[in-house]
């Protein structure tokens, strides 16, 4: 299976330190679409969004290419994981009554994901995009992170981050557009937490690769000097959230 895998290596990370979707999030799916029908959580990841899914849905089938993910992934009764790409589902047809892709959707071959999405998607099925933005934590310490977002790490992100950072603007969807509420992701984290967070991003990897830990280092020495206790402090991430009706 041919995909851009950004996060194998970093799997293990990934599933430790990236924050968690609201439960307004699910509520707002759940509101929209069928609860008794199925869910393609879509680039699923270590099943974040899928489990929290499950709690409001009768059947979650989660889907990601990356096999390293999948064995990060928490259980669930209501969800299946299964190895496949968004353009090659495996689902059958019309049998699906929400798609979701969770910080996922700017790695697809787009194009390729909206007809498989035609494929397997009930008519009136609900489509959501779901994608959050750089974290704002304010002060001196939210300064260190936003220049190594920008600047130390910049030129490692991928690609397909561009879509991430403009709002998903280019990723348009040809069926009807649904309302969707405003809503955003916190965290009450430590230093380290952060650290661990900053350390599971795919340019944070693709940085170390390319010139070992010293900048990291660096981020880890800057941020301890900002904020030297270590203490819990307040989070956010502002989350985009686009749907429509299949």
């Amino acid at each position: 299976m041919s995909f851009a895998d950004h996060f194998s290596q970093i799997a293990t990370r990934y599933a430790a330190y990236r924050p968690h979707y609201p439960p307004a999030l699910v509520d707002a799916l759940a509101e929209r679409a069928d609860p008794t029908g199925v869910v393609w959580d879509v680039g699923c990841g270590n099943g974040q969004l899928s489990v929290a899914l499950a709690e409001r849905f009768r059947r979650v089938i989660a889907t990601d290419p990356a096999q390293a993910q999948l064995d990060e992934a928490a259980l669930h009764p209501r969800v299946e994981y299964r190895r496949a790409s968004a353009e090659d589902s495996g689902l059958s047809a019309a049998s699906i009554a929400l798609v979701a892709a969770a910080q996922a959707a700017h790695w697809f071959d787009w194009p390729r994901f909206l007809a498989e999405v035609e494929r397997v998607a009930v008519p009136g099925a609900l489509v959501a995009l779901v994608s959050y933005g750089n974290l704002v934590l304010e002060g001196p310490a939210g300064a260190e992170i936003e220049w190594f977002h920008h600047v130390v790490a910049g030129p490692y992100w991928p690609a397909g981050r561009r879509h991430v950072e403009i709002g998903y603007r280019d990723l348009v969807m040809p069926w009807p557009a649904v309302e969707a509420p405003p809503l955003e992701m916190t965290a009450a984290w430590t230093r380290d937490q952060l650290l661990g967070y900053v350390s599971s991003w795919s340019a944070t990897a693709r940085l170390v690769d390319a010139h070992g830990p010293g900048p990291f280092d660096a981020l880890r020495a800057a941020l301890t000097a900002a904020w030297p206790d270590n203490e819990p402090r307040n989070l956010r991430w502002p989350l985009l959230v686009r749907l429509a009706r299949r």
